[in-house]
């Protein structure tokens, strides 16, 4: 709106003679702007806001009572969304538009209180930060692969650690973490996280976490506390993901890579070596290596060397003796079915020890066959436990299918070029195989396939000839 001086001004121009071309040029309007201005009755107030009230000039109105109503809502919950807000207020029967309600928000979310703001620091050896982050990185021959990596900083001496994960699953984050207590040298009061399913599964009716076992377990064994970013708070949360968002500016995206494997890990020592040992801090002014010294002296010794920490799963012994974890199967005594049992990981094992420590088998992590891991002698003792003809010869196949595209498909060729004694074979098949294991017995029935040699004489005669050669 044109102020009320400057219409004062064209009537007492027009009043004077001076041509609507003139004025228009002279305010910087359109001419019709000049003769509407006019044609109004004489100013005789300077005040705009109350000529605008008057007029109805602007944007509309408010509803008189959105203010009082929003600054309940505020005050109420004052991290509640922008959006929930508007919710709240529509279904107390306000008609209102996003573009009125963010207006008047901002007017009220100024009038609250500033809270006194409180900085996250901490004593030596008090605090932590980690979490998961991913970046985009750049090879040198002009292509980009997605990493993922763990970030963990001490938050008194700011010394700060990296580990390259293969995901964000729970066992990452464990040994990832317990690489980190290593490095560091010890073990902080707390270690603060974001709220990630691998550390929180949910939450219960008073809205209480509810742990992820396996971490709440390590949490337990290695004597520290788990803490969480308050949901909804800014300068909490902010603190762990800024750990991140510092990781990928200051090395993942300020470098280029010749591969993932050996070149980055490579870069990494590097930075890291440069960050904590040479770099002072921006927040503390000091080299994080010297103030480092005051965190190992408060921080608890690891308990267990983190390649020899078990993360500690609920399983249960199958009915044919078997334990299925993350689509591996090891075996058990045939004694052990339809038992309980707790489940040992790992970097390089499993340990299964069924309830009460009646039967236990230590198996390596990933079989060296198949995706079915058995120890010495266990198909044999569980055979023994097999009750019925018919019942056994199934067990025997099964154990060569287990082995397979090299056990199915031989087991296939023998079964239709003999439908009719096929089940000798098998049985043969079967006592090589525990004779052989399974490496050289699988290389020998590879041999047999490509020679369309379909039986366990061939077999046998194959392995011989293997042996004296």
């Amino acid at each position: 709106m044109i102020q009320m001086i400057d219409r004062h001004a064209v009537h007492e121009m027009h009043s004077a003679g001076i041509s609507t071309n003139v004025m228009a040029v002279h305010f910087g309007v359109t001419r019709r702007t000049i003769q509407r201005i006019v044609k109004e009755p004489p100013v005789e107030d300077a005040d705009d806001g109350k000529a605008r009230r008057l007029r109805g000039v602007g944007r509309p109105g408010m509803v008189d009572t959105l203010g009082p109503k929003l600054r309940d809502l505020l005050v109420q919950d004052p991290q509640a969304p922008p959006l929930e807000c508007l919710r709240q207020l529509r279904e107390q029967g306000v008609d209102l538009g996003e573009s009125t309600f963010y207006r008047v928000y901002r007017i009220e979310k100024e009038k609250l209180p500033l809270e006194l703001m409180v900085r996250f620091e901490g004593v030596a050896g008090e605090f932590a930060q980690f979490d998961f982050g991913q970046s985009d990185v750049r090879l040198l021959d002009g292509r980009s692969e997605r990493i993922h990596f763990a970030a963990y900083r001490l938050k008194y001496s700011r010394w700060v650690w990296v580990v390259i994960v293969p995901d964000e699953r729970v066992e990452s984050l464990v040994r990832s973490l317990l690489l980190c207590f290593e490095h560091a040298g010890g073990v902080p009061l707390r270690v603060v996280f974001d709220n990630p399913k691998t550390v929180v599964t949910g939450r219960d009716e008073h809205r209480r976490p509810i742990w992820n076992q396996t971490l709440a377990q390590v949490a337990i064994d290695y004597g520290f506390v788990i803490e969480l970013c308050t949901p909804r708070i800014p300068e909490q949360k902010g603190a762990v993901e800024n750990l991140v968002g510092w990781v990928k500016k200051s090395f993942f995206r300020a470098r280029r890579f010749a591969d993932v494997a050996h070149d980055l890990p490579r870069q990494l020592m590097e930075w890291l070596t440069v960050a904590n040992d040479e770099r002072p801090s921006r927040a503390t002014k000091e080299i994080p290596a010297h103030r480092l010294t005051a965190e190992r002296a408060r921080m608890k010794d690891l308990a267990i060397a983190p390649a020899e920490y078990g993360l500690r799963y609920a399983v249960h012994v199958g009915p044919t003796a078997l334990v299925e974890f993350q689509g591996v199967r090891y075996a058990m005594p045939a004694g052990a079915c339809g038992i309980p049992a707790t489940l040992h990981l790992y970097p390089d094992r499993v340990r299964i020890v069924t309830a009460g420590a009646r039967f236990e088998a230590l198996h390596p992590r990933f079989p060296r066959v198949g995706s079915t891991s058995y120890l010495e002698g266990q198909r044999a003792e569980q055979l023994a436990a097999v009750a019925g003809a018919r019942k056994r010869l199934y067990f025997m196949r099964e154990r060569i299918l287990e082995l397979g595209p090299v056990g199915g498909s031989y087991l296939t060729e023998l079964i239709h070029a003999r439908p009719l004694t096929w089940k000798g074979d098998v049985e043969r098949l079967f006592m090589l195989l525990e004779e052989m294991g399974e490496a050289r017995f699988l290389r020998v029935l590879q041999r047999a396939l490509f020679q369309q040699l379909y039986g366990a004489e061939y077999v046998v005669q194959i392995a011989s000839r293997e042996a004296a050669s």
